[in-house]
C-alpha cells in the first residue's frame, strides 16, 4: 500500500484534514486544493492517502485506485461492503496516527470526493467512536446509511458540509442531497451547498471549504 501524501503547514500542525481522493483518481488529485487552503490554515496539516489499485465491476474489471469495488449503478450502488470497511479502517488508522503525533481528533477533519467521500461519512458515523472535527463530502453519497441506523448524540455534534455540482451525472445530486437528509433527520449539524458544474470541484466552492475549514481550524 502507498504511504499517504503529507503537506506540512508552515507553522507548527495543530490541526489535520484527512483527504480522500475519488474513483481512477490517486494522492496528488487534492494536492493543489490542499495547498491553496493552506494559504489560509497555516498550522493544518493535510494527508492525502492512496486508494489500492484493484478490478472495478462497473469498468468491466479494469484495475483502478479504488476503495471499494462498485458491482452495479442502479437503483442504488451495489459495493463490496468488505472492501470499504477496510478503507474506514485504513482511515481509522490515519487519525490514530495523527492523535498519536499529537494532533487532538477534535481538530481532525475527515473530507473525501466522490467515492472517497462515501468512505469519510461511513468511517465518521458509523465506525469511529471518538470525537472528530468535522466532515466534508465532495460530490459523494453515503451506501451504507440507512433508516435502520441510530447515531449516538456524540455524532449529531458533528459538524458535515455536504457540496455538490447541480450537473453532476456520475453521482446525481439526488443521491448527495439523500447523505444530507438523513444526517439532518438524524441531528446532524449539516449543511448543503450546491454549485454550477458537473462532477468536479470549483474555485467558488473551494473558497466555501476555506471558510468553513478556518472557522473549525483556524
Amino acid at each position: 500500500m502507498s504511504e499517504p501524501l503529507i503537506l506540512q503547514p508552515t507553522h507548527a500542525a495543530d490541526a489535520c484534514v484527512i483527504w480522500l481522493h475519488g474513483l481512477g483518481a490517486d494522492r496528488y488529485d487534492f494536492m493543489p486544493v490542499a495547498e491553496m487552503l493552506q494559504q489560509r490554515l497555516h498550522s493544518t496539516r493535510f494527508v492525502l492517502p492512496q486508494a489500492p489499485t484493484q478490478p472495478v465491476t462497473i469498468n468491466g474489471g479494469y484495475a483502478m485506485p479504488s476503495w471499494y469495488d462498485i458491482l452495479a449503478m442502479s437503483p442504488a450502488r451495489a459495493i463490496n461492503r468488505e472492501q470499504l470497511e477496510a478503507s474506514a479502517q485504513q482511515v481509522i488508522a490515519l487519525i490514530e496516527a495523527q492523535r498519536d503525533s499529537g494532533i487532538d481528533p477534535a481538530r481532525i477533519v475527515l473530507a473525501g470526493f466522490s467515492q472517497g467521500g462515501a468512505v469519510v461519512l461511513h468511517t465518521a458515523f458509523l465506525r469511529w467512536q471518538f470525537a472528530l472535527g468535522g466532515v466534508l463530502a465532495l460530490s459523494t453519497y453515503a451506501p451504507t446509511f440507512s433508516d435502520e441506523i441510530q447515531l449516538a448524540e456524540t455524532k449529531r455534534q458533528l459538524p458535515v458540509l455536504c457540496l455538490h455540482g447541480t450537473y453532476d451525472d456520475i453521482v446525481l445530486p439526488a443521491m448527495g442531497r439523500a447523505a444530507h437528509d438523513f444526517l439532518s433527520a438524524a441531528g446532524v449539524n449539516v449543511q448543503w451547498r450546491d454549485y454550477p458544474m458537473g462532477h468536479e470541484v470549483m474555485n467558488e466552492e473551494i473558497r466555501d471549504i476555506a471558510d468553513w475549514l478556518a472557522q473549525r481550524l483556524g
